[in-house]
């Protein structure tokens, strides 16, 4: 043990005053801010918007399609498909007519791709419209008809709610934040283990191709350098997840800097009374104070403790998987990128579970998927945020956590006999049916 202290030693410390943790780690919560506003930013402006020339043989629809930030609806005069272009418009929208009085059929016309932002909008202003006439037709007035069109729009005055019931206590349900912090605890997960899996075996390549192993072997049992090498660099994306929560932790503690008890006696005086009046008056506040009280309503002692454990867990069971990969690689970039295939699909795969393992935490396909070690780190922590054990049942989390440990003890075992002959190894291309027959060798 004393052995394998001595190398985990060694890795951190070489790794952690290397400049590039110390980039990484206080640059990575500045470049996911910038990721996310600017994904946000450019989605705002990937909308393009289109003009519609309207050409409507019925004549229900003229002046009625109201624009939107992905269409611009025109009415010219004599427009047809051979020059909606040289009057202007990207598309021509004919609302097709035998009678002259109702229409038969819409079709749109254009030389380039809309997008299905746009088509979806017109569709929208297409059944809007019907709808309105069907329901005139039947002795609704207009001005009746817009009343209930601006109240049924009008969120706040809906002040919808959707709750979680267990017994007596009912608890605010705030699906948003169950899929946030599902889907960012999934992507950080799954990257982590594609960046550290790598390090480790380029870490074990290094070794092998420098002659390095060869000395430490002589010291130490090839299974303790592994072990060392991995628990090592798994400290080291420890320390910079802690630190990472730990600046979390404060920018969501300085969140209540920002607003002054007056504006948050008022934000919560609008929170709790009836529609209009003081929530118009104080939006921006009220506004606030909702994401506040939302991110503080989740339970992060929980959370964090369970992103962890799988953080950890998921990372020592394919760990030992990528260190045994680079331990039989010699310096042939395609060599490893075959061997390494069947480690990385179950991630992939893993990733591609979570994805639907937010919107539906009890079905089946997430259940599985948070059970079978290879794939239970990613959708696990996809399922958590949204209760336990509401969505996810206490056995359901021991025996996920019980089985990736067992997986882990059982990727050790295998690795170590992968890595015992292959760090030797120089000169000679590995199969997984060779490396198979290591592992079955009774040494």
């Amino acid at each position: 043990m004393k052995k394998i202290w001595i190398i985990i030693k060694r890795e951190y410390i070489t790794r952690v005053r290397n400049k590039t943790f110390l980039l990484s780690t206080f640059l990575f919560p500045l470049f996911m801010i910038v990721f996310f506003a600017g994904s946000a930013y450019l989605g705002a402006r990937s909308v393009q918007q289109n003009k519609i020339a309207v050409k409507d043989e019925s004549g229900l629809y003229k002046d009625k399609l109201k624009n939107s930030n992905s269409a611009f609806y025109g009415y010219p005069e004599g427009v047809t498909q051979s020059n909606y272009e040289t009057e202007g418009y990207d598309g021509l929208l004919v609302i097709y007519s035998s009678s002259g009085t109702a229409a038969d059929s819409a079709r749109l016309y254009s030389h380039k791709q809309m997008g299905l932002t746009t088509d979806e909008a017109i569709k929208n202003q297409i059944q809007r419209i019907n709808e309105d006439r069907l329901l005139l037709q039947e002795g609704i007035s207009r001005a009746l008809l817009d009343s209930i069109r601006q109240q049924s729009s009008n969120e706040q005055a809906l002040n919808y709610r959707s709750y979680k019931v267990k017994g007596s206590e009912l608890k605010e349900d705030n699906k948003a934040l169950a899929y946030g912090i599902g889907f960012g605890s999934g992507i950080i997960i799954y990257i982590t283990l594609f960046v550290y899996g790598a390090s480790v075996m380029r870490g074990v390549m290094e070794e092998k191709m420098n002659r390095i192993a060869e000395v430490m072997v002589s010291s130490v049992k090839p299974f303790q350098l592994m072990m060392g090498k991995i628990i090592g660099i798994a400290a080291v994306g420890l320390t910079q997840l802690l630190l990472w929560i730990v600046v979390l932790v404060l920018l969501t503690s300085a969140s209540s800097l920002f607003l002054g008890p007056e504006v948050l006696q008022q934000a919560q005086e609008a929170n709790n009374s009836l529609p209009g009046g003081m929530m118009q008056q104080n939006a921006t506040a009220l506004k606030m104070m909702e994401v506040r009280t939302t991110l503080l309503s989740a339970n992060w002692g929980l959370i964090i403790a369970c992103f962890l454990f799988y953080f950890l867990g998921g990372y020592l069971f394919y760990a030992s998987l990528f260190a045994a990969i680079g331990s039989v690689i010699n310096e042939d970039p395609q060599e490893a990128q075959s061997l390494m295939l069947p480690i990385t699909m179950p991630i992939i795969f893993g990733f591609i579970i979570m994805s639907t393992t937010i919107e539906n935490p009890t079905s089946p396909l997430a259940f599985w998927g948070s059970i079978i070690p290879f794939t239970s780190p990613i959708v696990m922590m996809a399922r958590i945020p949204s209760g336990v054990p509401d969505s996810v049942a206490y056995w359901q989390l021991a025996l996920s956590m019980s089985l990736l440990m067992a997986g882990f003890f059982f990727t050790a075992w295998l690795s170590g006999k992968i890595y015992r002959t292959g760090i030797l190894l120089y000169g000679k291309k590995v199969t997984w049916k060779e490396m198979m027959k290591w592992v079955l060798v009774k040494r």
